[in-house]
C-alpha cells in the first residue's frame, strides 16, 4: 500500500474534530483513549468513563499522575471542572440507557453494515475481553470504529461479513482507519474522506463494494 498512513496520534486527533460541542462521549480503551487529549476545552465535551466518572481531561502527566485517579484502561487521567463520580453501575445505566451521544471503540473487524467484532478473535490463547463494549455498541446513539484498515498480517479489517465473534449488530456508524474514513450502514459502505490514497487503491484492498 503506498498511501502514508496516519499515526494513531493523528487518527484521533481526525475523530475529535468530528465530536460535536458538548456531546456526552465515552472512549474505549486503547488507542480510542488518544482522543481526549485533542478535544478543546471551548467543545465543552463531557467525557465518560466505565469506571464511574464524568468530566475525565486530557492523560496526565508528570506531577498530574494520581494512581486513584484512571479512566477504564488504568491508564492516569485528569480531572475537568464540575468532574462527578458514581458507582460502577450506575455508569453502566448511563451507558445502556442512550445516554452517552457518541462512542470510540477499536475494533477487530467491522462489516460492510457496520456489526461490530472487538472482544474476542476466537484464537487459542487470547484471553476474551468484552468490557462494556456491548453495553456501548448498543446504548450509544453514535458509534465511531478507530482502527487500522489492515492487520497485522495484511488483512482487512473491514470486511463482508465479520469472522469474529460479534460484540454488536448494526452498531457502527463510521470507521476511521489509517488511510480512510468510512461511513457503514444498511447501503453498505461509503467512503468520506482518505490520506494520501485514491479510491481505486482502496477498492483494490478492500473486499467490500465502496460508495
Amino acid at each position: 500500500m503506498s498511501a502514508q498512513r496516519l499515526t494513531m496520534e493523528e487518527l484521533a486527533a481526525r475523530i475529535a474534530r468530528d465530536i460535536p460541542k458538548g456531546a456526552y462521549v465515552n472512549l474505549g480503551i486503547g488507542q480510542p483513549t488518544k482522543v481526549a487529549d485533542h478535544l478543546p476545552p471551548e467543545r465543552e465535551v463531557v467525557l465518560h468513563t466505565e469506571n464511574g466518572m464524568l468530566g475525565m481531561g486530557p492523560t496526565a502527566t508528570g506531577d498530574l499522575v494520581d494512581p486513584d485517579l484512571t479512566n477504564a484502561g488504568k491508564v492516569p487521567v485528569t480531572e475537568l471542572p464540575g468532574a462527578a463520580y458514581f458507582h460502577h453501575a450506575d455508569s453502566f445505566a448511563m451507558m445502556r440507557g442512550g445516554h452517552i451521544d457518541v462512542c470510540v471503540l477499536g475494533a477487530y473487524q467491522v462489516s460492510e453494515h457496520g456489526d461490530l467484532a472487538n472482544w474476542h478473535t476466537g484464537r487459542e490463547g487470547d484471553i476474551p475481553a468484552v468490557g462494556g463494549a456491548m453495553d456501548l455498541a448498543i446504548g450509544a446513539k453514535q458509534v465511531y470504529v478507530m482502527m487500522s484498515l489492515l492487520n497485522k498480517s495484511g488483512e482487512p479489517k473491514l470486511v463482508p461479513a465479520c469472522t469474529y465473534p460479534l460484540t454488536g449488530l448494526g452498531c457502527v456508524n463510521r470507521v476511521y482507519t489509517d488511510v480512510a474514513v468510512f461511513e457503514t450502514g444498511p447501503d453498505g459502505v461509503r467512503v468520506l474522506e482518505t490520506f494520501g490514497i485514491g479510491t481505486d487503491e482502496l477498492r483494490d484492498l478492500l473486499p467490500v463494494a465502496l460508495r
